[in-house]
């Protein structure tokens, strides 16, 4: 192997391309003025001597951590879990949400074709994707279904500790799609202006143990105009509710009625 030229002699012919380069260009390689610069100004605060307020504005869940009941993990290996038995422990524990009368009954009559024998173009589970979001070093699960008869889809995490099956996020919103960046989760919904959409953040919060909300982001992705008719607004999370990553996108949505609940952004 050719010996490494000294640093003396590198600096020595760089500066001679350089000086060379100016020389050809006519320019003698002084220092030019950038202008005058502008002076430091620090923030204002307004309103020094307003009363903080004591309480939210209103109720927002920035994390939700449950134990999934009656689902097994074989071995603790979240691979070895199958989603429609998630999905239906989660319809099982909330009546109020997948009763006949409830928000979201339609799913309940669809995951039965999410079973062998049934139609798969009519099951609202999504592709289930598998990384390690928590950590640990394992990997867990992330799961998306439709929310039937509303235009939502439900985005849940689940990992595993302790032998259990533990959901540690849970959120419904009105989806464009959804993304794995790194330990953070990221969804997008449409917003009211065209040209608009939501981005919403969720990470893992070891003190919290869950994914615990991050940032809530409404970003100008191209042209449009104010729209006539608003898009439905999302319901608020449920509580028992990135190289390039995979993500996870629901197909494009049915005419169907909105759900009459909605969260704030």
């Amino acid at each position: 192997m050719p010996a490494r030229p000294p640093r003396t002699a590198l600096a020595v012919a760089a500066v001679a391309l350089l000086a060379a380069s100016a020389t050809a260009c006519g320019d003698t390689g002084g220092l030019r003025g950038a202008g005058t610069t502008p002076t430091a100004v620090s923030p204002a605060r307004l309103w020094p001597d307003l009363r903080p307020a004591s309480s939210p504005a209103y109720p927002y869940d920035v994390a939700t951590r449950a134990t999934v009941k009656g689902v097994a993990v074989p071995g603790d290996d979240i691979r070895g879990v199958d989603p429609v038995d998630v999905v239906e422990a989660e319809i099982a524990a909330h009546p109020g949400d997948y009763g006949s009368k409830g928000a979201f009954h339609g799913t309940v009559d669809r995951m039965r074709d999410c079973r062998p024998g049934g139609n798969r173009d009519r099951c609202p589970l999504l592709k289930p994707y598998y990384r390690d979001l928590t950590g640990d070093g394992r990997a867990d699960l992330t799961l998306g279904f439709r929310l039937y008869p509303t235009n939502q889809t439900a985005v849940r995490v689940y990992t595993v500790e302790g032998h259990r099956l533990v959901q540690v996020l849970a959120d419904n919103d009105a989806i464009i799609g959804v993304e794995l960046a790194g330990r953070a989760l990221i969804e997008r919904s449409p917003a009211d202006i065209s040209g608009y959409e939501y981005r919403t953040t969720w990470v893992w919060d070891p003190g919290q143990r869950a994914m615990a909300f991050s940032r809530d982001e409404y970003l100008h992705t191209g042209g449009g105009r104010h729209s006539r008719k608003p898009s439905p607004a999302p319901s608020p999370s449920v509580a028992p509710s990135a190289s390039p990553s995979p993500s996870l996108s629901s197909p494009p949505a049915p005419s169907l009625s909105p759900s009459s609940s909605a969260s704030p952004r």
